[in-house]
């Protein structure tokens, strides 16, 4: 199965790693990364968002030993606009949070449009973190947990923008 998941993925943390994890068991993955002007038009926050090549590392790091562990392949490519990778034929299945999964039904409409079969929609649940709410990249940023959902009270958050 070749199975899509998108994202800005800044900082990675414990509910990306479940997608991650959801995705390799299911086949080989194509994780889209939102390009240098794309990730900050898809936060709901205005925050600083690290550069393309910084964000491809981490996730490479955290891709590879997963790829190993399920004996897949995987691969990254940059993601110029929000339905991005995922309305191409060769896609059997695309990994969602609940909060993204409009988004793959857009990408099934498209897809529909196209001609093509449907995506098969996995929706991962989200990680929560000690004081019950969901793990975010941006409440990490914030500096109100950290990337395992830890309360971090002492923490100041991350610059908002580059100098």
């Amino acid at each position: 199965m070749d199975v899509a998941l998108g994202g800005t993925f800044d900082p990675i943390h414990d509910g990306h790693r479940k997608l991650f994890e959801r995705a390799f068991e299911l086949g080989d993955v194509t994780v889209g990364l939102t390009s240098g002007d794309l990730a900050p038009k898809t936060r709901q926050e205005d925050r600083y968002v690290r550069s393309y090549e910084e964000r491809k590392a981490d996730l490479i790091e955290e891709l590879e030993p997963l790829a190993k562990k399920y004996d897949r392949d995987f691969s990254i490519r940059t993601l110029a606009e929000p339905t991005g990778v995922a309305t191409e034929e060769q896609f059997d299945a695309l990994v969602v949070s609940p909060e993204t999964r409009p988004g793959g039904e857009r990408i099934n409409e498209i897809r529909a449009e196209r001609g093509l079969d449907p995506l098969e929609l996995v929706v991962v649940d989200h990680v929560l973190a000690e004081d019950g709410d969901i793990i975010s990249s941006t409440r990490i940023v914030n500096g109100e947990i950290d990337e395992h959902g830890n309360l971090t009270p002492d923490r100041d958050g991350r610059e908002r923008s580059r100098a």
